[in-house]
């Protein structure tokens, strides 16, 4: 580059508020020459909240490579983790797509550390198709000897996980703090580095510090160049530069404020400044291919149609009780991988439920004759459900709910049914769903495939997310059944949507002391209506209420409800049995469908992870057999993992 300057002079302001006012603009080019290439997305989260020194487990850097795929199209892929999800650009219309695409993610070691890589093909005006995923245990590949860290891994259809559509290409590792802060110096140097050949001159060098706006960094950067001029000539090697600022920004930050954002640094620590500016650095130049932004796959693939509703405010999409009541889709959170999931509904099912459930005008249905519409269609259709004629709904069904349906657990293939009811009721396969603890009785368990939120009490569950008017626990339980040590006793709300698994099972082992038969009505259990200030779901809809009496947990009230196209609920225990927990309860037929179950005062302590995603209003996917929680009374404190991090196998 030669001992000028490869750029053009800023021009010169030799008043007296010259230089603070030259300083301030240099400083603004650079950050607008960073923000150029910068995706937006909406209101982006931060990039990463402040971490303890503790907490970090490292900045993961994972390239999409290229795929192999079965058949010809233009694709593009997605990678999520945790409530964050990226995606590549679309690829060129061929079976053997190739990306090159990478992105840094901070690991945190109690934080979400299973990605999911998601290929999709664009075949679709308002949205793509789902044609294959992977997962990846972060921690667990980045552990491996490896020489090139690059991992060829098989994608699944979204239907069957034993079924193979492709294989994809990933490169992955972690890096050094050290090297982070060394690349990160490289990349800010070579922003006046305009000419790309790795060298900078003196003056080139100071003025990019200066930008900065550090006295400390202004009055060192001379020694620094120096330091690296070792043959005295006014032009240094970049790499030299980059290692002699990345040593100085670990012992005594040069840099005050972000390049890319602007942001003050030291807020905070050393470690988080580092991470800040490596993340935002990487979204801010445009390096990494990767678009955000997004909170699911499902989202990242959307086209045209629902970036233009969401653009116009006819949808939205977020979590928590506006994507409960007022949103167009419902988000939750996979207790397994701790990635955002939406469910997947119809959309015409979706308004209707809006039009019903949240207006004062649908509140008016409601009063004047819907309740009983409500009734007489869930018994039509339960007839027409029982029918052969209704089994060749089976496979329109299983495909519509793709990526959430998985047939290869189920213990008998679609052919074995001969009505669409029998296929809803479907058993699983012995050993799909293990019982957390089998052995202690001291320790409940989830007791069906389902969307979760549990509280410390009603009271909780009316902050967060029940709105009906007048829901209490009373009211749930009928006036005979509810004592009152379940007043003020902890509440779980399993919510199973229709592609779930319906047979729900026993969360506790005891002595089936009653069943109570509470007439009702059907209104949908979906959230949208469970959100509503209009009407009270769990009080008022049909409902079986059973006592179970046990030796870890005093009483626990189990009522499964009955919702819309839903009239049937049939146990398969009777009173007085003794059941242990995991044992089959019963199950419901076709529809959409919730069980709530009620402990009394101090009996149990939820697991937190359950907890305070409830407190978020952002309900957690769950299987039969998940931990939880452990009962007071037990007198046990042995520490017990963290089941929310552990691998379930079949």
């Amino acid at each position: 580059m030669g001992h000028g300057s490869s750029r053009a002079d800023a021009s010169d302001d030799s008043s007296g508020d010259g230089h603070a006012h030259h300083h301030h603009s240099r400083f603004s080019r650079f950050r607008r020459r960073f923000r150029t290439n910068r995706h937006c997305h909406g209101s982006d989260p931060p990039l990463v909240k402040n971490l303890d020194a503790d907490d970090f487990a490292g900045i993961a850097r994972i390239e999409i490579i290229s795929a192999e795929m079965q058949f010809k199209d233009r694709w593009f892929a997605c990678l999520s983790l945790g409530e964050r999800t990226y995606r590549t650009e679309t690829s060129d219309h061929t079976e053997k797509p190739i990306w090159k695409s990478e992105k840094k993610l901070v690991l945190e070691k109690d934080g979400p550390t299973i990605a999911r890589i998601s290929v999709f093909e664009t075949n679709r005006l308002s949205k793509n198709n789902l044609v294959g995923y992977c997962e990846i245990n972060l921690l667990e590949v980045l552990s491996q000897e490896s020489e090139d860290n690059v991992e060829e891994l098989s994608l699944l259809d979204p239907s069957s996980s034993s079924t193979t559509v492709g294989s994809i290409s990933i490169l992955c590792y972690v890096e050094d703090p050290i090297e982070t802060e060394k690349f990160f110096a490289h990349r800010i140097l070579s922003v006046v580095d305009l000419n790309g050949d790795g060298k900078l001159s003196y003056s080139e060098f100071a003025e990019l510090i200066n930008a900065f706006g550090n006295q400390v960094a202004t009055t060192k950067s001379e020694d620094l160049f120096k330091q690296a001029d070792k043959n005295g000539d006014g032009v240094v090697d970049m790499d030299e530069l980059a290692t002699l600022i990345a040593v100085q920004q670990e012992n005594e930050p040069l840099i005050n404020n972000c390049p890319v954002c602007g942001e003050s640094l030291g807020k905070f620590d050393k470690l988080n400044d580092m991470i800040h500016m490596t993340l935002c650095f990487d979204e801010g130049t445009g390096n990494q291919v990767m678009t955000g932004g997004f909170l699911t796959d499902k989202e990242a693939s959307y086209g045209w149609i629902f970036k233009f509703s969401e653009w116009a405010h006819v949808s939205s999409y977020d979590i928590g009780l506006r994507s409960g009541s007022s949103a167009s889709h419902i988000l939750v959170v996979d207790r397994r991988t701790k990635g955002l999931v939406e469910e997947i509904i119809d959309g015409k099912i979706v308004l209707s439920m809006r039009a019903i459930y949240q207006s004062k005008v649908g509140l008016t249905l409601i009063n004047t004759g819907v309740k009983d519409l409500l009734q007489n269609i869930s018994e039509k259709q339960g007839k027409r459900m029982n029918s052969h004629e209704s089994a060749k709904d089976i496979p329109q069904f299983i495909e519509f709910f793709k990526g959430q349906l998985k047939m290869d657990e189920a213990k008998y293939p679609i052919e074995y049914f001969k009505t669409f009811n029998e296929f809803f009721v479907r058993e699983l396969k012995p050993g799909v769903r293990p019982i957390a603890y089998s052995e202690r009785d001291d320790i409940a368990i989830c007791a069906a495939d389902c969307r979760l939120m549990a509280f410390s009490s009603a009271n909780e569950s009316l902050r967060f997310w029940i709105k009906g008017r007048k829901f209490s626990i009373q009211g749930l339980l009928g006036k005979d059944t509810c004592s009152s040590a379940f007043v003020d006793g902890s509440l779980v709300i399993f919510r199973l949507a229709p592609q779930d698994y319906h047979r729900f099972h026993v969360p506790v082992s005891g002595t089936i002391e009653s069943f109570v038969d509470i007439p009702g009505y059907l209104y949908t259990v979906n959230p949208i209506a469970v959100n509503s200030k209009y009407c009270n779901v769990f009080t008022e809809n049909k409902r079986v209420v059973s006592i179970i009496s046990t030796s870890e947990f005093g009483k626990v009230a189990f009522v499964a409800i009955g919702a819309t196209m839903v009239g049937s609920i049939t146990f398969t225990k009777n009173e007085g049995d003794y059941v242990h927990k995991g044992d089959e309860f019963g199950y419901f037929s076709f529809g959409g469908s919730t069980v709530i179950c009620v402990f009394e005062k101090d009996a149990i302590q939820i697991d937190e992870d359950l907890l305070s995603n409830s407190e978020r209003s952002l309900e957690t996917l769950v299987s039969v057999g998940m931990r939880l929680g452990i009962s007071k009374r037990s007198g046990r404190t042995d520490e017990l993992p963290n089941m929310e991090t552990c691998k379930l196998e079949a």
